[in-house]
């Protein structure tokens, strides 16, 4: 899978190897979830049986941080690497990443489907049914078909409904909010996952029994309800079961202000300061409490792994 950046107006698109037409994606996708999912591999499916390459046209940062509509849409589900690696897992041989600024809001439906789809060489575009383009969000997936067609023909992919609610980036971050990770899995089709680097903590874990990893993002995450997790630790290809508390351990801080992500992994006990691991959040166990005493905090967190090791089915 080749990754392109792209910004507007686009130039030197000679230099480019598109030698067959396209099969576009269009859309943000934080979360490649699975409504996402049914919009790519729409694209996917129709390049496969014409004998087009198959694309994501995609934005960074994303368009309502550009246009301050919500500094929430700054952290995310999947940063950019994570989502590129799902586009490529769903088969898609070309990511086109439109840098998204004032400039490139300011393009009108028609000079978008003019001077970005058909300069792309696009055949066919799949979007969602609630996809919006062109500037202040003026054309929607109708008015792509009116301009678009007959030589672009346009798919729009109606919602996946899950408990009677669209499945979409919104829900996710709401179940996450929650602590529903059962959820939040369901609507991914996968695991929520966070990864970054093992840093050195405060060591206390190890002087009680349960040392633990602290994982610091390599990108602004969308962050779980505070609380303790089954979780699975990927370092490298390796996975490990363990139990994570994700807060502002309040036994042991008065003032700590920033939430800390610690894993304790069972049976572990590498070195792994300076690691790559991902961690994939299975289950919320509990919420954060403080403890009156250590002894009362290391019984918990003994029942707390015996429930996570239950999650795991490790015995």
């Amino acid at each position: 899978m080749e990754i392109i950046p792209l910004s507007f107006p686009l130039n030197g698109l000679s230099t480019l190897s598109l030698d067959k037409p396209l099969s576009i994606a269009i859309g943000h996708f934080d979360g490649v979830h699975r409504g996402h999912q049914n919009v790519i591999r729409q694209a996917v499916n129709a390049a496969k049986e014409s004998e087009m390459l198959s694309a994501v046209l995609t934005f960074d940062p994303h368009p309502k941080e550009v246009l301050g509509q919500g500094e929430q849409y700054y952290r995310c589900l999947t940063p950019f690497d994570a989502k590129t690696a799902l586009f490529a897992e769903l088969g898609v041989d070309l990511v086109f990443i439109m840098k998204f600024d004032l400039e490139f809001a300011s393009v009108s439906p028609e000079r978008f489907v003019n001077e970005v789809l058909r300069t792309l060489r696009a055949k066919q575009v799949v979007v969602g049914f609630d996809f919006n383009f062109g500037h202040k969000g003026s054309g929607n997936a109708e008015t792509l078909k009116q301009l678009a067609e007959p030589d672009i023909s346009v798919h729009i992919i109606e919602p996946l409904i899950e408990n009677g609610v669209k499945v979409s980036s919104t829900y996710i971050r709401e179940a996450l909010e929650q602590g529903d990770l059962e959820l939040a899995e369901r609507l991914l089709g996968r695991p929520y996952e966070v990864e970054g680097i093992v840093v050195h903590g405060d060591k206390r874990g190890r002087t009680i029994g349960f040392p633990t990893a602290n994982l610091q993002f390599n990108a602004p995450y969308i962050a779980p309800r505070l609380g303790v997790y089954a979780v699975m630790a990927w370092i490298g290809d390796t996975s490990y079961p363990g139990v994570l508390n994700y807060g502002l351990k309040p036994t042991f801080n008065k003032d700590e202000l920033k939430p800390v992500m610690e894993a304790h992994l069972f049976d572990f006990n590498s070195d792994i300061y300076g690691e790559h691991m991902r961690l994939q959040l299975l289950s919320f166990i509990r919420s954060e409490k403080k403890f009156n005493s250590i002894a009362e905090l290391v019984e918990q967190i003994g029942s707390d792994s015996e429930q996570a090791k239950a999650i795991h089915g490790y015995n």
